[in-house]
């Protein structure tokens, strides 16, 4: 792609995340974007559809970005590792800016529920690999799993990190081992 186009594609999208950070989704105009991005409103729509679409694409390059950096090569798997779950959380502590607003903006949750989609592929795929077990219901797990982590990650961004990454991946491993692989045991 040319470097023009590229260039102008992420003034626009730096703008309309700054929006985001100002004020609700529905409250942003096309002409607002293109004003931020010092860019006229015909170059906005020559790119995206419409703010909608700019969402959409902007989630995209963020969770393709979070993907990409944090696991390793030919590893499918976002919950395989204490070092992917390392990666990720130094990659997330790297740009909380970014990440931070896109999972607190005003007025959409787009981004928080495309990123639950990814991780819960991730768990469904854990416990497929190592299983769970006997009396336990498969989907309550699932979601248990998915909405602590996730829960846990954007509580870790939101308050400005107060542990280290490194912290918080020791803890995390060991809810999940607990909950992977431990059973409760009722005496």
């Amino acid at each position: 792609m040319d470097r023009r186009i590229l260039k102008t594609r992420k003034a626009i999208l730096e703008a309309f995340l700054e929006l985001m950070g100002e004020k609700n989704f529905e409250q942003i105009s096309i002409n607002e974007i293109a004003g931020r991005a010092n860019v006229n409103r015909g170059t906005v729509y020559l790119h995206y559809t419409d703010k909608y679409d700019l969402l959409d694409q902007c989630i995209d390059t963020y969770l393709k970005q979070l993907y990409e950096k944090c696991l390793p090569e030919g590893n499918a798997l976002p919950l395989a590792s204490k070092d992917t779950l390392l990666q990720t959380f130094k990659y997330l502590e790297q740009n909380a800016d970014v990440y931070s607003m896109l999972l607190t903006s005003k007025g959409t949750s787009v981004f928080r529920s495309r990123l639950t989609a990814v991780v819960m592929r991730g768990v469904e795929e854990q416990i497929n690999i190592y299983g769970i077990h006997p009396g336990t219901n498969r989907d309550i797990m699932v979601q248990f799993l998915v909405s602590a982590a996730i829960g846990l990650l954007e509580w870790w961004i939101v308050h400005s990190m107060p542990y280290p990454a490194e912290e918080m991946v020791e803890q995390l491993i060991m809810l999940l081992e607990r909950h992977l692989t431990n059973p409760l045991q009722n005496d």
